[in-house]
């Protein structure tokens, strides 16, 4: 199937009614507040006024989406209640009878889909760790052991578990995954090509994360909901799942400036400002503006997402007006050339050291350590460099720009092969810094190795992670 990245008319903004300056004002405030994003798109009026990648993303690209995912899950879900499969007022059991625990308890039993959809299904916490870690496999069994300690409808906990059991559900009635459901039903419609999707050890995908597509993807699929299910007058997804899905069905907090506490519909998020969104981890998301009749993607890779979120609220959402503004051809002249050369920063500093000769192409051998990195290597050319890291999986090398973008493919952390641009510069006479960036996800990691005789300091910092971004130190020998 031929990759269209193309599908919505190109406008400029201001024959959509948003000012060129608004556009210009939010991504100064994205680089003031060193927000992260990896690539965004504004749609208005069906539109595409601004779109942007900071290479080396780029638009061709896929990029992981995380619990953005669960939005897609929620559409196959509704999709197959219009074809009669199933009701949102299904018993969960009824789905996985093979599966259940010895004893089913009243509140297992009260589980319907509807709770699966809104994360209400009584769980007192996420169970997403113990389901995953499961040691046969079955994620399906795994949940359904798992103590329900409220009714169901009653306490909200998100719980990317029941994405899964969502997924599970589907799969079970179709005969075949959700992404493979989806195909024919939704994303050959919306020209989404080459999809991805992450399956749990049974085969099943796993919904609440996992799922890969380009932005433009993300805002055509905004752009459906924002249509009332409806893209290129053809009705993809019926309008009653739309409104059902946007509306909220559970309360989830009572935070005014949170936009995680407006309330949570079937796998989307209420927004402030009567909006909505789907979104995943480290800043994906696809944000439907109705009453602005606008759609805005993004990628990113960035901790604190609610910032991102007060950007759009300050900068885009107010500058949205009525009718047509009168063209601003300079400004526009300008902001075209900024967009086209976005770009996340490479490693800034020195191209040489008066130690580069001697440290060059040498292994640092590391005692057993919980990063698993066993030795690293670093051979300086005039261009660039080439960084060689021995782990578990085997031994990666990964080429670094001096200050500028390297582009190859590693395996490194992962054992699985992805794209890696890398840059490096001398950060200190004795200190040689890179910054990776993994640009079909969120991660943009920054090793530092500092050479102290036939010593090596190493440090790896994520720039976002669920855990501990700055890794313990590790000192390696010659």
């Amino acid at each position: 199937m031929r990759t269209d990245t193309r599908r919505l008319p190109r406008s400029t903004p201001e024959s959509q009614g948003i000012s060129t300056a608004a556009i210009a004002a939010f991504l100064d405030a994205v680089e003031r507040t060193g927000a992260g994003l990896h690539s965004f798109m504004l749609v208005r009026h069906g539109h595409v006024v601004a779109e942007g990648w900071w290479a080396p993303y780029a638009p061709a690209l896929r990029h992981m989406l995380y619990s953005l995912s669960k939005s897609f899950v929620s559409t196959a879900v509704g999709l197959a209640v219009a074809e009669g499969r199933l009701t949102v007022d299904d018993a969960v059991v009824r789905f996985f009878p093979e599966s259940l625990p010895p004893t089913v308890s009243d509140n297992l039993a009260a589980m319907r889909v509807r709770h699966l959809l809104s994360m209400s299904t009584g769980h007192d916490v996420d169970v997403n760790d113990a389901v995953k870690n499961a040691p046969d496999g079955d994620w399906a069994r795994a949940f359904l052991a798992q103590p329900v300690q409220h009714r169901p409808g009653t306490h909200f906990a998100y719980n990317s578990a029941a994405t899964y059991m969502l997924s599970a559900i589907v799969q079970r009635l179709a005969g075949e995954t959700v992404l493979a459901y989806l195909g024919p039903r939704l994303l050959a419609p919306l020209g989404i090509a080459g999809a991805t999707w992450e399956s749990c050890p049974r085969g099943v995908n796993i919904g609440g994360w996992g799922l890969e597509i380009r932005t433009e993807d993300i805002a055509v699929f905004g752009q459906i909901y924002l249509r009332g299910g409806v893209w290129r007058n053809q009705q993809i997804l019926p309008a009653t799942w739309v409104e059902e899905a946007t509306r909220r069905h559970v309360r989830n907090g009572d935070a005014p400036d949170s936009d995680w506490a407006q309330g949570y519909g079937y796998q989307f998020w209420r927004c402030r400002h009567d909006t909505y969104r789907g979104d995943g981890a480290f800043g994906q998301f696809c944000v439907v503006m109705p009453e602005q009749d606008a759609v805005l993607a993004i990628t990113s890779g960035d901790m604190e997402m609610q910032r991102t979120l007060d950007l759009v609220w300050e900068h885009l959402r107010p500058a949205m007006t009525d009718g047509v503004l009168p063209n601003d051809v300079a400004a526009g002249a300008v902001l075209s050339e900024r967009l086209a050369a976005l770009r996340v920063p490479p490693q800034e500093g020195a191209a040489t050291s008066p130690l580069a000769v001697g440290v060059s192409g040498r292994r640092y051998a590391f005692r057993r350590n919980q990063q698993g990195i066993d030795a690293v290597t670093i051979s300086f050319a005039r261009e660039g460099c080439l960084l060689t890291i021995a782990d578990a999986f085997g031994e990666h090398h990964i080429g670094c720009g001096y200050e500028s973008w390297q582009l190859g493919e590693s395996a490194f952390g992962t054992g699985i092969m992805q794209p890696v641009a890398g840059s490096g510069a001398w950060t200190a006479p004795d200190t040689f810094t890179m910054k990776l960036a993994f640009y079909r996800t969120p991660f943009c990691p920054q090793i530092t190795c500092r050479f102290a005789g036939d010593r090596l300091h190493f440090q790896l910092v994520m720039n976002v992670d669920f855990g501990r971004r700055t890794r313990p130190r590790l000192t390696g020998r010659a």
